[in-house]
């Protein structure tokens, strides 16, 4: 370090570039910490963006796997942003906070050196004026001294100079020899102490002036290379984290089964229908027949129903259901199949909220016990509104539940493999009709049928079929005998034409049995008639009664 002791300046320009770098690569890291914020936000906007919405698509959905498998690795990506984030936040502590404040204490000490060499610097030019001054005044009274001496021996050659001038002169001479002899004297002290100040200021002052800026130096670049490194763990520590999510990823992918989605698009859309029979052969001009099931797509009574030239012919399986507006509470809209689930379904959420309200009713139960033995506990007369209205709930949703467990065993009564020996009868009946059987297949109710036709109109020309079917003389009609009675078991509104309003608990009589398209016809008196749902009533036939008849 001896030879650079004159390279101050430059000593003074490379630490100030050295403070400069630091405070680049700061600006460096921050820039980092802030594309990772941005990055794992723009991550997690996608995550978010791809959800599924909170809408009925979401239940479908879910039932595949492959859209399971997208969710879970939306989930993942998710997570995975929020690595980015701790990557930014972990850059913010450990490293710009870090240098932030290191950067304030380089440039003190760094001013600190500089400050100390300069003094010393300072110091050492004084003290060399300091010198200058004295060798000049020893110089000054050398001359001085020297003159002196020569007019001292001028006035003591000369003659005509009295004794006391040349005293004098002598005198003077001493004074001035003596000046020069102590201006020696101080000149040499001086030179001492200048020479041994100079060499502690080379040798001992600047050196560790330098030593000291050489250890700051040395110690940035040490800070520096660790926040690089710093730098680099930071991503490390989070890369086991982000391989868990990326294996979540992958085991998504693997889990996906297509068989399994194939098959559940096979069980949404099955609709329990059974494709036509096959079309006999007949002599021109005469209208095609075809074997027909009541759970066939296609019905000789769409035929009849719709006039010609009017009627689609329906090309099965591609057929579409038009229906709109309010769904039928029984569902009678949907295929055979998809009705049957629909129903079961209906019938499971019931039987959860009945338990729900069963549970309630015990804890209940239990509470007023307890008050009952410790009446200071409370009233147990309070407890009995809310129990009956539990009760009250609890008969209504079994109402319900009864109800939707009739549907769904006339459904499955209907469905072909449940009911082969039920099919092949109706088969027989539509191939070996007579007019009042054909009437009868007019009537089929709406709840096996799936046209194009809304339920409730549907339910208006099953009535309609019927009454065209009856006798036509009106007194006929009116001669009708009752063959039982029945009980009502819900209430009926009986809003359309050709029915009739009942309540629950009613008594009727039957006057005309379920002939297999779900309704009975009822009297209550003379003047009121009508059609009921078979389900909604509980029948006691008289087996000798003279209207009562049997069908197949």
């Amino acid at each position: 370090r001896s030879w650079i002791f004159d390279q101050f300046d430059n000593l003074e320009k490379h630490t100030q570039w050295g403070i400069e770098y630091v405070d680049k690569y700061t600006k460096f890291v921050k820039e980092r910490s802030e594309i990772e914020i941005s990055y794992a936000k723009q991550i997690r906007n996608l995550s978010k963006k791809y959800q599924p919405k909170k809408n009925s698509k979401e239940e479908e959905e879910s039932k595949y796997t492959f859209c399971r498998a997208f969710l879970t690795s939306l989930n993942e990506l998710n997570d995975y942003a929020g690595q980015h984030e701790v990557i930014a936040e972990n850059l913010t502590s450990q490293i710009i906070t870090d240098l932030t404040r290191y950067l304030q204490e380089l440039k003190a000490e760094r001013k600190s050196h500089f400050h100390d060499g300069r003094k010393a610097q300072q110091q050492l030019e004084s003290s060399w004026k300091q010198l200058e001054s004295c060798k000049k005044k020893f110089e000054r009274d050398c001359k001085e001294a020297d003159r002196a001496q020569q007019h001292f021996e001028r006035m003591d050659a000369d003659i005509n100079v009295t004794k006391a001038d040349v005293e004098k002169a002598r005198q003077q001479a001493q004074v001035r020899h003596q000046m020069a002899a102590d201006s020696k004297n101080d000149y040499h002290s001086y030179l001492q102490k200048f020479n041994q100040e100079q060499h502690e200021h080379y040798y001992t002052v600047i050196p560790n002036i330098f030593q000291n800026l050489q250890d700051m130096e040395e110690k940035r670049i040490e800070r520096l290379g660790v926040c690089m490194k710093t730098f680099a763990e930071v991503d490390r520590q989070v890369l086991p984290i982000v391989g868990k999510c990326l294996d979540g990823m992958t085991s998504a992918a693997e889990g996906i089964e297509p068989k399994t989605d194939s098959n559940q698009v096979v069980e949404s859309y099955k609709s329990g229908f059974e494709p036509p029979g096959d079309v006999e052969f007949e002599d021109y001009g005469q209208a095609m027949k075809r074997t027909v099931s009541e759970n066939s797509l296609s019905n000789s009574r769409e035929s009849k129903e719709k006039p010609a030239g009017k009627s689609k012919s329906k090309l099965w399986p591609f057929i579409k259901n038009k229906n709109k507006g309010s769904v039928p509470e029984d569902f009678s809209h949907l295929p055979p199949e998809q009705r049957r689930k629909k129903l079961q379904g209906k019938i499971d959420e019931l039987k959860k909220d009945i338990q729900k309200e069963m549970d309630q009713r015990d804890a209940l139960t239990k509470m007023k016990d307890v008050y009952v033995k410790n009446p200071q506990m409370g009233d147990p007369a309070s407890v009995d509104p809310r129990l009956a209205e539990i009760a009250m709930n609890i008969e209504k949703l079994q109402s319900e539940e009864q109800k939707f467990e009739n549907w769904l065993a006339e459904v499955e009564e209907r469905m072909p493999s449940k009911s082969e020996t039920h099919r092949k009868s109706v088969i027989y009946e539509t191939q070996n009709s007579t007019v009042s059987n054909n009437c009868a297949q007019d009537r089929e109710s709406p709840d096996g049928s799936y046209t194009e036709e809304q339920s409730a109109e549907t339910q208006v020309k099953a009535v309609a079929n019927r009454t065209s079917c009856a006798p036509e003389s009106d007194d006929e009609f009116d001669e009708l005998e009752t063959i039982g009675t029945c009980k009502a078991l819900y209430t009926f509104e009986g809003q359309n034409e050709g029915t009739i309003s009942v309540t629950e608990g009613e008594l009727l009589y039957v006057i005309e049995e379920d002939k297999g398209d779900g309704w009975t016809r009822v009297r209550r008196n003379e003047e009121e008639e009508g059609y009921v749902p078979t389900s909604y009533i509980e029948v006691l036939l008289e087996t000798n009664a003279k209207g009562a008849m049997t069908y197949i």
